[in-house]
C-alpha cells in the first residue's frame, strides 16, 4: 500500500528518497525516557559510599534537578552530565534515610519523574568481648560485650554463650535512637575450674527481615582465663608403685592449676626430714634399687594464687636379696678361746631369712634373726670355711668367709728346735767344764800347771 503511493523525488546529491524511507527513519528516534540506577530500593550502610544516577534517552539537552520528598537536605552532592546526573554520597550518613526524587525536563518542555528509597543500617564490625578481671576461680568474673555504632538498635539481639550454650541474652526492643550507637552487654558470673579454656562468646545479630545486606551476625570470643588451684594433685607410677630391682620406674606429678604451678619432688627421710630432688613433674630413675624405696612427696604451688597442694605415693621396690656384708671380727684369724663374732647383712624386699653356717659339716648355725652370731672362746675345731645365705620369693644370694686358729699348743711346739739345740751344746759344754775343773785342781797340788801333763795324767 506504502508502495502504490510512494511519490520520488531527487536530494541535491541525486539520491531517490521515498516517503516510506523517510516515515521508517522517524520511526526509528527513541521517544524520551529516564531511569534511577540503582531502581526503586536501595539498602546502604552508614559510612559507605553511595551513588545515585539519573539516566536519560531521547532528550538531546535534558534539565535535571534532584530533591528528598519531605525536601530535606540531599546530604551528597549533584554532578550533572549531558545525558545523565549523579548525587553522589560520600560518607552516607543517618540524613540520607529518604525517598529522592530526580526530575528530568527535555528541550520541548516535557517533563517525568522517578523516585528511589535509600533504607541505611549500620553494622560495621565484630562485638568486642573483654572478660575482666582475670580472676580467681570460684570469685566474680565480668564478660562486657560491645557492639559498635549499630542502626537500628531496636533491631539487635546478642546472646552470650559459652561452647555454643547460651547462658544470657539481651534485645534492644524498646530502643528508639535515631543515629547509630554502642551497644553494651555486661553479665556477671562466677566462673569454676571446669570454665577455665572454655570460649565466652558475644553473638550479635541485626534482625532486618525486609533487608538484604550481609552480614546480618557477628561474633567474637575469648577463652575464659582464671586464675585457681593448685588442686587434684595426683601421682602416677609407670610401670607401678610396686618395682623390681633393676627396672625403671617413671614418677609423674599432674594438678590443676592456672598459670601452671611449680613442682618440687622430694623424698622422705627417716627423722621427720625430707631429702629435695628434682622440679620437674616427671621423676625418673633409671634403674631402681631397694634403697630407692620409700616415700615419694609431689608438691606443687601457684606463684599468682599464692596457693599449694601435695600428692605423695610409697615405692616399693622388690627382688632377690644382696648381701651387703659378710664378716668376722675381730679378725679372720684369732687365737683360740677369744671370743669371735660372724655378721652378715643382707638386704631385700621381703626381707630374707639368712643362713650362717660351716661348709665343712653343714653346721647350721642360723636362721639367726639379730643377723649377728658370737662364738665364745672359740675353739680350734672352729675354723673352716663359713658361708651366709639369704633367700626370699625373688631368689637367692651366697658368701663365703674363711675363719683361721691358732692353738694354744702351737707355742712349746715351736720351742721343740730350740730345746733341742741347747740340749746338744749343753752335752758338749758340760764335760769340758768338768775336765776344766778338775785339771786345774791338779796343777794346784803339783804347783805347777802343764794342761798336757794333766790331760796324761787324767788319761
Amino acid at each position: 500500500m506504502f508502495l502504490m503511493a510512494e511519490e520520488r523525488r531527487k536530494d541535491v546529491g541525486n539520491r531517490e528518497v521515498t516517503d516510506l524511507q523517510m516515515y521508517w527513519t522517524a520511526a526509528a528516534v527513541k521517544a524520551f525516557e529516564m531511569e534511577i540506577i540503582p531502581a526503586e530500593r536501595i539498602v546502604a550502610q552508614i559510612g559507605d559510599t553511595l551513588i545515585l544516577t539519573c539516566n536519560t534517552t531521547g532528550c538531546a539537552s535534558p534539565n535535571f534537578s534532584w530533591r528528598t520528598q519531605m525536601d530535606s537536605p540531599l546530604g551528597g552532592k549533584v554532578s550533572n552530565h549531558r545525558t545523565y546526573s549523579t548525587l553522589t554520597m560520600n560518607p552516607v550518613s543517618i540524613v540520607n534515610s529518604h525517598s529522592y526524587l530526580c526530575t528530568v525536563i527535555c528541550d520541548d518542555g516535557e517533563k517525568k519523574e522517578k523516585s528511589v528509597k535509600v533504607e541505611l543500617y549500620s553494622f560495621p564490625s565484630d562485638p568486642i568481648i573483654e572478660i575482666s578481671p582475670s580472676s580467681v576461680a570460684g570469685e566474680q568474673a565480668t564478660v562486657i560485650c560491645k557492639i559498635p555504632d549499630v542502626y537500628p538498635s531496636h533491631r539487635l539481639e546478642v546472646f552470650l554463650k559459652k561452647d555454643e550454650r547460651a547462658f544470657h541474652e539481651e534485645h534492644f526492643f524498646e530502643d528508639d535512637s535515631i543515629n547509630t550507637e554502642t551497644k553494651i552487654v555486661t553479665y556477671t558470673f562466677h566462673p569454676m575450674a571446669e570454665d577455665i579454656g572454655k570460649e565466652i562468646s558475644c553473638v550479635a545479630r541485626l534482625s532486618i527481615a525486609d533487608m538484604d545486606f550481609e552480614p546480618k551476625e557477628r561474633t567474637s570470643s575469648q577463652k575464659l582465663n582464671a586464675n585457681f588451684g593448685p588442686q587434684n594433685t595426683v601421682i602416677t607410677a609407670s610401670p607401678s608403685n610396686l618395682t623390681m630391682t633393676g627396672g625403671s620406674l617413671n614418677l609423674t606429678c599432674v594438678t590443676q592449676s592456672n598459670p601452671p604451678a611449680q613442682i618440687v619432688w622430694s623424698k622422705y627421710l627417716a627423722e621427720e626430714s625430707t631429702q629435695h630432688l628434682i622440679k620437674n613433674n616427671v621423676l625418673s630413675i633409671p634403674h631402681v634399687h631397694f634403697s630407692d624405696s620409700g616415700l615419694y612427696i609431689c608438691e606443687v604451688i601457684n606463684l599468682v594464687t599464692n596457693k599449694t597442694d601435695k600428692a605423695s605415693v610409697d615405692i616399693i621396690i622388690q627382688g632377690a636379696p644382696v648381701i651387703t656384708k659378710l664378716s668376722i671380727e675381730p679378725s679372720t684369724t684369732v687365737k683360740e678361746g677369744e671370743n669371735v663374732s660372724i655378721q652378715c647383712s643382707a638386704e631385700s624386699n621381703p626381707p630374707p631369712d639368712i643362713i650362717l653356717r660351716r661348709k665343712s659339716d653343714n653346721a647350721n648355725m642360723g636362721p639367726y634373726s639379730s643377723r649377728s652370731i658370737l662364738l665364745p672362746s672359740v675353739m680350734f675345731q672352729n675354723g673352716g670355711d663359713y658361708e651366709c645365705v639369704a633367700k626370699n620369693k625373688f631368689g637367692s644370694s651366697r658368701r663365703e668367709i674363711t675363719l683361721n686358729v691358732k692353738s694354744r699348743l702351737e707355742e712349746p711346739v715351736q720351742m721343740i728346735p730350740l730345746i733341742i739345740t741347747f740340749s746338744s751344746v749343753a752335752a758338749v759344754v758340760v764335760p769340758a767344764v768338768a775336765i776344766l775343773i778338775y785339771v786345774s785342781r791338779q796343777a794346784k797340788i803339783n804347783g805347777s800347771y802343764s794342761l798336757v801333763k794333766a790331760l796324761r795324767l787324767k788319761v
